[in-house]
């Protein structure tokens, strides 16, 4: 008994750490976070401008803060958009068709307690690992700079 009510206890320290710890200074635990120069919005704005720009398609863009205060709830500014391109993502999907479970791709655009925004998306090299995809480097260093360059263009 006492070592399963030691377990839930480190479990729950651990995770309480975790949690704050992604909400003041954001972690790469398979999510790559780069700091705007801009607010939520106007970030948003120039990543779906940029998307379009490039041809990419995009498919929702979605407003957490808007849908919470809909519900009476407060939420800091938080938008996710939703893009992809069959001609990338198919070949990916090709080597290991379970990563289609995180496509298409996801930014999503936040603002901290701090009001520091940031644009967060998932790292190619950990979709590698968590679908254990093999042979298939050139596509995902193919995927992981053109995130790198959106982040880039649309934080800037």
């Amino acid at each position: 008994m006492r070592t399963l009510l030691f377990c839930l206890i480190t479990v729950f320290a651990i995770s309480s750490a975790a949690i704050a710890g992604e909400s003041s200074a954001p972690t790469n635990s398979g999510v790559i976070s780069i700091k705007s120069n801009h607010d939520v919005k106007s970030t948003a704005d120039k990543l779906v401008n940029i998307l379009e720009t490039k041809g990419m398609t995009v498919f929702a863009r979605i407003n957490h803060a808007e849908g919470a205060q809909k519900v009476g709830k407060l939420l800091r500014p938080t938008e996710l958009v939703i893009f992809g391109n069959p001609k990338v993502g198919t070949p990916l999907m090709q080597c290991e068709q379970r990563v289609a479970i995180d496509l298409p791709q996801k930014a999503l655009i936040w603002q901290d307690e701090k009001d520091d925004v940031w644009f967060s998306y998932n790292d190619p090299a950990y979709l590698s690992e968590r679908h254990q995809i093999k042979d298939c480097q050139k596509v995902l260093s193919k995927i992981g700079n053109a995130l790198a360059n959106f982040s880039a263009a649309a934080t800037k």
